[in-house]
């Protein structure tokens, strides 16, 4: 499958809630107007920061969020999205850059990928059979 291409087995989402659910452990709800996905289990760290990115706070990202961004700026490629996943009981991710080619950076961790397509406001892509129904009333 191509980089553009439409996953069906995909539902976009965003960022609609961050929150620390004790000193240590952050949760994220993603939603689109149908569906929901809660993930939690993370550092409150990450929590944090994507918090601040999702409030226009980017003007000093995290080391390892700098060098994805130095890496793509010498190599002319860019982030356009995330694919999010369960494997193994985990939530890991797919990283997809295009540029001077296409590349997908394989089984990384879920919350660092929400916080780069935070930082740079790129689709995150929940796998359907993740995702919760919303019920309207």
């Amino acid at each position: 499958m191509k980089i553009d291409e439409i996953d069906p087995d995909y539902e976009t989402v965003k960022v609609d809630q961050i929150g620390i659910l004790d000193s240590q452990t952050g949760a994220v709800l993603l939603k689109d107007g149908r569906v929901e996905f809660v993930m939690s289990g993370f550092s409150s760290e990450v929590a944090k920061i994507i918090s601040d990115f999702a409030n226009g706070k980017r003007d000093d990202p995290p080391t390892i969020y700098r060098l994805v961004e130095q890496i793509c700026e010498e190599n002319e490629i860019f982030l356009v999205k995330v694919k999010i996943y369960e494997s193994g009981g985990i939530f890991r991710a797919n990283l997809y850059f295009t540029g001077k080619k296409d590349m997908v950076f394989r089984n990384f961790r879920a919350s660092d990928a929400i916080a780069l397509a935070t930082y740079y406001n790129i689709p995150i892509l929940v796998r359907k059979s993740m995702l919760k129904n919303i019920e309207k009333n």
